[in-house]
């Protein structure tokens, strides 16, 4: 994801409809992305300065994103992890010591959001 996606999501304080609302553009000649057609009726297209002034925000929504993708993947499918709880119940441990706690604690102290 660009970040100036990242940028027009902060801007707009919620995600666009990208075909429809915000249209962005690579004309391919090195320049990056940039908007093509604005047709958000909540606000008016924003300004470079405006954009600019979100980009160590759209940094970390972009990290935090990836971030949660990651961890998605770590924790592993629902089933699963229903099967861990169901065994520390099962186990009297549903606390700390617990099985599902564990994991789900080495996947987030692995993978910190910023």
């Amino acid at each position: 994801m660009s970040n100036l996606v990242n940028k027009i999501i902060l801007y707009l304080e919620r995600t666009p409809d990208f075909r429809e609302e915000v249209k962005l553009k690579d004309d391919g000649l090195g320049e990056g992305m940039y908007i093509a057609e604005w047709n958000a009726k909540d606000k008016s297209k924003p300004t470079d300065s405006q954009l600019n002034a979100l980009a160590s925000e759209a940094t970390k929504l972009k990290n935090n994103n990836t971030i949660r993708v990651t961890r998605e993947n770590a924790y592993g499918k629902i089933g699963d992890q229903l099967d861990l709880l169901y065994k520390d119940m099962v186990a009297g441990k549903l606390d700390s010591t617990g099985e599902w706690f564990k994991k789900i604690k080495a996947v987030k102290d692995g993978n910190p959001k910023e």
